[in-house]
């Protein structure tokens, strides 16, 4: 259920058009290279997607919902992501040592936070790298959440200890909003992830979403 009142998705009238297997990245690709198919996917243990969903559960009714997919942009081309992107540090990885940028981001067109952070967390699911760090994420919604990391080094240990079970939120230093265009503007390049791999740096990234842009067989 995307919220109280609003079921998600509906029983299912045909078999998959396609079936993938893999992590988050995998599903991604297939979603570009195929759009509007129906997917059958079997998550490999790395898919946070697939642990928001419950993929992997056998079910006696198949249902078929609707993904929301992430358009990411930089100046390297752009790309799709099912799950999350994350800039600078993710906040599993995040130690004292880690410098802070400065950076603007932008969420609808609204100056949502400018000054320096370390890490910028745009989420369409619930779990990043196997931790709840979006607890509010559903990837059906139209929307992504946009979480902030402007810890000081000594607070960042202690956040790190409650992220497997969602409870570093809400933090007085990590800003959380949510919406559909997002723009990251940063001073200097920021480490660059998508749906858990690597990719290049980047100083400004825009990120969109496409509402119910992938059909999913659960």
């Amino acid at each position: 259920m995307i919220e109280k009142g609003r079921p998600w998705g509906r029983a299912a009238r045909t078999g998959p058009d396609l079936e993938v297997s893999g992590d988050d990245a995998d599903l991604a690709a297939a979603a570009a290279a195929a759009p509007g198919r129906l997917v059958q996917f079997r998550p490999s243990v790395a898919s946070d997607l697939g642990r928001a969903i419950g993929l992997g559960l056998e079910s006696p009714d198949a249902t078929e919902v609707a993904v929301d997919l992430l358009r990411v942009d930089t100046a390297a081309g752009s790309r799709l992501a099912v799950n999350a992107a994350v800039l600078g540090p993710p906040p599993h990885r995040l130690r004292a040592w880690h410098r802070a940028v400065d950076m603007v981001v932008e969420v609808d067109g609204r100056e949502r936070f400018a000054g320096r952070a370390t890490t910028v967390v745009v989420a369409n699911g619930q779990f990043l790298h196997g931790l709840d760090v979006v607890p509010r994420g559903h990837p059906g919604d139209g929307r992504v959440e946009v979480h902030v990391y402007a810890l000081r080094p000594g607070r960042r240990a202690a956040m790190r200890r409650r992220l497997p079970q969602g409870t570093h939120l809400p933090h007085p230093r990590i800003v959380q909003a949510t919406g559909r265009h997002i723009v990251v503007r940063s001073r200097r390049e920021l480490s660059l992830e998508l749906d858990g791999h690597p990719l290049e740096t980047a100083r400004e990234v825009t990120l969109e979403v496409s509402p119910a842009a992938l059909r999913l067989l659960i």
